[in-house]
């Protein structure tokens, strides 16, 4: 039986395409849902070309409901990843699928990690700093933004020259290289 992920995303999904890509032909493993919480999120076009489902939830249904956790039950989910996802991961989501749900940071943790640090903020913070190297991080999610076990790092060299789009470039580039086998290794190691 394949196992099943499940990806949260807030935005485009660049990340989520990748995955979705490198798994659709696997015989041991497929993306089964896309979730978001913005319902304007072009994730959602992308599961649309995969003809993956996707359902779109809001703050009260995340925090205040059990929905969000029913829905990934019900489809019997191994893994959640969250690609891009902005909001702290529920308690409740976190003791329903422990040590099942991983997330990517653009950064090498602990550093450029916490509350408000994403996307261009992260690499902003990077460049300012003037740090020789930078990278990008896959760990396990828990209650706080960016402190979960690291189950992976990836690391590029910032040149001098270099600006925010081509940090940002060098990090995407590391992101969909790793994100997708990592997940596959991580799979590869649950119990069936």
């Amino acid at each position: 039986m394949k196992k099943r992920i499940a990806i949260f995303a807030s935005g485009s999904g660049s990340n989520a395409q990748k995955i979705m890509e490198y798994f659709k032909r696997s015989p041991d493993a497929e993306v089964v849902l896309i979730l978001t919480n913005n319902p304007q999120a072009y994730v959602l076009q992308r599961a649309d070309n995969f003809e993956i489902p996707s359902h779109v939830f809001t703050r009260n249904e995340f925090y205040q409901t059990d929905e969000v956790i029913r829905i990934l039950k019900n489809l019997q989910v191994d893994l959640i990843v969250l690609a891009g996802f902005l909001w702290l991961v529920p308690s409740a989501l976190l003791k329903a699928f422990p040590n099942k749900i991983i997330n990517l940071h653009p950064a090498l943790l602990p550093k450029y990690g916490g509350k408000g640090m994403y996307g261009d903020n992260v690499h902003k913070a990077i460049l300012a700093a003037g740090e020789e190297e930078s990278g990008i991080t896959i760990h396990f999610a828990n209650e706080e933004f960016d402190e979960g076990e690291i189950i992976h790092q990836s690391r590029f060299k910032i040149d001098p020259t270099d600006n925010l789009e081509m940090i940002k470039f060098k990090g995407q580039q590391l992101e969909h290289q790793h994100f997708p086998r990592v997940i596959e290794n991580l799979l590869k190691k649950m119990k069936s």
